[in-house]
């Protein structure tokens, strides 16, 4: 297997139902996560931390007994950061039936050091066509997420000055 890819399967329990009996889905995003975790570290060989999740898609229930395979494939790398494709199939053990497609998402993670700030990761090697498409969807998705940041922190500004500007001054002077 790559350098950047990690696949972690588990059948699902009774444990990890919801009130309506599917498993909850907070029990996958956390599979997700750790999945995303192992794939990031083994990229880095650091510590990383999850700094957000885009794209988080439901896309099938997933129930007890079901094998719940969680793929996870670094697409995009900058400086400390790294986008974690992270891909669930669920199938069905009592039927003879492929892997169905049941979670998308995106995990971006960041590569610490022993102070736990942010260091620099390797470049990732794109050998394939797909590789490639992959690594440039990860800029775009990158880039935007940047503009909406700087987006907002001038927007926070201008809240600030505005709850700092003085008000008119009132006029205070008697009228004879």
């Amino acid at each position: 297997m790559a350098q950047n890819k990690i696949v972690i399967s588990q059948v699902m329990m009774p444990s990890q139902t919801n009130p309506n009996g599917n498993v909850h889905g907070g029990e996958i995003m956390k599979m997700m996560d750790s999945t995303a975790y192992a794939a990031a570290r083994k990229y880095a060989r650091s510590n990383v931390v999850t700094a957000r999740v885009d794209e988080l898609e439901f896309h099938l229930p997933i129930l007890i007994g079901d094998l719940v395979t969680c793929s996870a494939e670094i697409v995009f790398v900058g400086h400390s950061s790294m986008e974690v494709a992270v891909n669930v199939d669920v199938e069905d053990l009592d039927q003879d039936s492929k892997p169905q497609r049941a979670l998308t998402a995106y995990f971006t993670m960041v590569a610490l050091d022993r102070n736990s700030r942010p260091k620099s990761v390797p470049p990732l090697i794109l050998d394939t066509e797909e590789a490639k498409r992959a690594f440039e969807d990860g800029r775009r998705r990158y880039e935007a997420h940047k503009e909406r940041k700087r987006k907002q922190r001038e927007e926070e500004k201008m809240r600030a000055a505005a709850k700092k500007s003085p008000r008119e001054p009132e006029n205070h002077t008697a009228k004879k």
